[in-house]
């Protein structure tokens, strides 16, 4: 079992930035998760944005790839989701997802076992 507790968000001018923070309760540890990040704006279906995966290997949406940026610190047990330049159109709930193996940005929720509960970000223009 892995709990996932988000943290970081909150209200910033377009052009900000913004740091999220997962942290994972996990006895194995965060390098051996498969994480990911999430998105759901109002009336919108929840969009996939960046996964990293055993070897840290990152992958990303086009809406968010260079300028946002997913890593982890295993050390922490931490995942985070580093977001720049950031639009009116990111604001959002934001989750993080984690599984065993397979949960990815771009794969279907179900790959990802465990979620955290969300966090809001908001972005005024």
């Amino acid at each position: 079992q892995v709990q996932l507790v988000e943290s970081g968000g909150g209200s910033v001018q377009a052009g900000g930035s913004l740091t999220l923070s997962c942290v994972a309760s996990t006895s194995t540890g965060v390098r051996y998760l498969s994480m990911a990040w999430f998105r759901q704006a109002p009336g919108k279906e929840r969009e996939g944005l960046a996964s990293i995966g055993f070897l840290a290997t990152t992958a990303y949406s086009d809406s968010v790839k260079g300028r946002f940026t997913i890593s982890r610190d295993s050390a922490k047990n931490t995942l985070y989701l580093q977001m720049n330049s950031l639009r009116p159109e990111d604001t959002a709930m934001y989750y993080c997802a984690a599984g065993s193996s397979g949960c990815r940005h771009d794969r279907p929720e179900s790959s990802c076992a465990y979620w955290g509960q969300g966090v809001q970000v908001t972005v005024s223009s």
